[in-house]
């Protein structure tokens, strides 16, 4: 398999380091030519310049490059494995890519990304799911540069204190580099308006705190994850580059779970 990845920051170069065939990177025209002279990669600064071998390309580099390589890639008939899940919230580009998808009988796959416990979701919505609540909680630093610092001040907050409530599309679409797992819950339940959110600031805790919760005819379940950021990035998760990763081996076995 050949393998593309969208992207240049610390996501992508933790996906880099798992995998031997990346042949392809699609970079910021500044970046190319930057490569290492044992660095055999091409760069290129266009999905129309992306071989005609490649199977498979990775989508590292956030909403904005998902919304201008993701429907190119997919009419090419390139299978592409996304974890900027939020940029699925505007309705236009989420048919646009599936548009793009069933033109080219590729697949657009959506990484898991930060949040575990999404099978069991996907799974309880078969049977009718009732409620499906995400609390997303992160330090005071965790939010800076989003709308939580129009609400609270962030550098002198002593207690947690919620800065949204609401629904997952507007979350998604407000916080575009904090509310990824909003929207993988939202696809993997009940959808984007119809899944809660809440996004907390916590002085207390030195950690990313993502918990989900759900109710229907299945029962109910309560899921909780306390995740660790990348050592070369502290506002990339680790889990959601590893779930890249781990959707690409998936992708790859001959037995999947």
């Amino acid at each position: 398999m050949k393998v593309g990845i969208i992207g240049d920051g610390a996501i992508a170069r933790y996906v880099r380091s798992h995998l031997e065939d990346t042949h392809v990177c699609i970079v910021r025209p500044s970046k190319i030519g930057s490569a290492e002279a044992s660095d055999t990669i091409l760069r290129v600064a266009d999905a129309s310049q992306v071989p005609d071998d490649t199977d498979l390309m990775i989508d590292c580099a956030g909403h904005s490059a998902l919304a201008q390589h993701g429907p190119l890639i997919l009419k090419r008939g390139i299978d592409l494995v996304t974890v900027s899940l939020g940029a699925l919230a505007d309705a236009h580009l989420h048919q646009k890519l599936r548009a793009a998808a069933l033109q080219g009988a590729s697949q657009l796959h959506l990484a898991s990304g930060a949040i575990g416990a999404l099978d069991c979701l996907r799974a309880a919505k078969v049977g009718g799911l009732e409620t499906v609540t995400y609390l997303g909680r992160k330090p005071p630093q965790g939010w800076i540069g989003s709308p939580a610092e129009s609400t609270l001040d962030l550098k002198t907050l002593k207690d947690p204190s919620v800065h949204f409530d609401g629904n997952a599309r507007e979350a998604a679409t407000a916080y575009p580099k904090n509310a990824n797992v909003a929207a993988a819950v939202a696809l993997a339940g009940v959808g984007f308006e119809q899944t809660k959110v809440r996004l907390i600031a916590d002085p207390s805790i030195d950690a990313n705190i993502h918990e989900l919760s759900a109710t229907g005819e299945f029962g109910s379940f309560t899921f909780r994850i306390e995740g660790k950021a990348l050592p070369d990035n502290p506002k990339s998760s680790a889990l959601a580059a590893m779930s890249v990763v781990a959707a690409i081996n998936r992708m790859q076995a001959a037995i999947t779970s």
